[in-house]
């Protein structure tokens, strides 16, 4: 086997698409280091990597907090001396309920993980990305359809989705005389155990419950590898891959 081409971090590869996108890097010679709350299932996602595994490592990391952020990069510079891509990925949503019955903790807390969080990691792949040689970088945000339009009951999700949509247009821009690229995959109705009711039934616009069509993970992964691969001096800005069948385009 090759020596792993390119160094990656990428954040929430505990579950679902920060999994799927991890494994797949890892598949393609990438050194990862995988970033989560939970080492458990960050360690359940190296062993499914099989033969390419020793190019893995897990860090626990809660990305709202930015000392954990800041000792995550600092790890990676420490032991591979550079970082090529940053899959920023780690987010959480709130539970479904009425706008006016959210709670304070309920509403900070997401905002700290998806809005937060996800600042936290593009400024630390700044400092890095800006520094090493050769200078620059990648840098891919999940924005999620909901950072275009919302479900009933998801005012954090939605709005936080909504705010990493500035920070990549920011970061796109403010990353240029740096060389590091900055881009959004917006992602509709995936198969992972947190979407997996979409397929039995989720509520629609109308107020109705409706099973909505569902993808393969794995085709989010091969997206975000494409865009991964691309030379800094091509972006894909904003990608969006979904179900073909999802009830996105068109009238709620």
């Amino acid at each position: 086997m090759s020596e792993a081409k390119k160094i990656a971090i990428v954040t929430g590869a505990g579950s679902g698409i920060g999994r799927a996108v991890a494994l797949e890097f890892l598949r393609n010679e990438y050194q990862v280091t995988l970033a989560g709350r939970r080492e458990d299932a960050l360690l359940e996602t190296i062993s499914l990597a099989e033969a390419f595994k020793t190019n893995a490592s897990a860090v626990p990391t809660d990305v709202s907090d930015p000392n954990a952020v800041r000792a995550l990069f600092e790890g990676v510079e420490k032991k591979h001396g550079r970082i090529d891509v940053l899959f920023n990925n780690a987010g959480m949503n709130a539970p479904p309920v009425n706008l006016e019955d959210l709670t304070d903790e309920q509403w900070t807390t997401i905002v700290n993980i998806n809005f937060n969080g996800m600042f936290y990691c593009i400024r630390e792949a700044f400092k890095m990305m800006k520094k090493q040689s050769p200078m620059g970088g990648r840098i891919i945000n999940n924005g999620s359809i909901s950072a275009h339009a919302p479900r009933p009951n998801s005012i954090p999700y939605t709005a936080t989705k909504h705010a990493v949509t500035g920070l990549t247009k920011s970061a796109s821009l403010d990353g240029r005389k740096y060389d590091i690229a900055c881009s959004q995959i917006d992602i509709g109705n995936a198969m992972t155990e947190l979407a997996a009711k979409m397929a039995t039934g989720v509520p629609q616009a109308d107020g109705t419950i409706k099973a909505e069509s569902m993808m393969n993970v794995n085709e989010v992964a091969t997206a975000a590898l494409y865009m991964a691969n691309l030379p800094l001096d091509t972006n894909v800005q904003f990608m969006t891959i979904m179900a073909t069948k999802m009830p996105f385009v068109g009238r709620g």
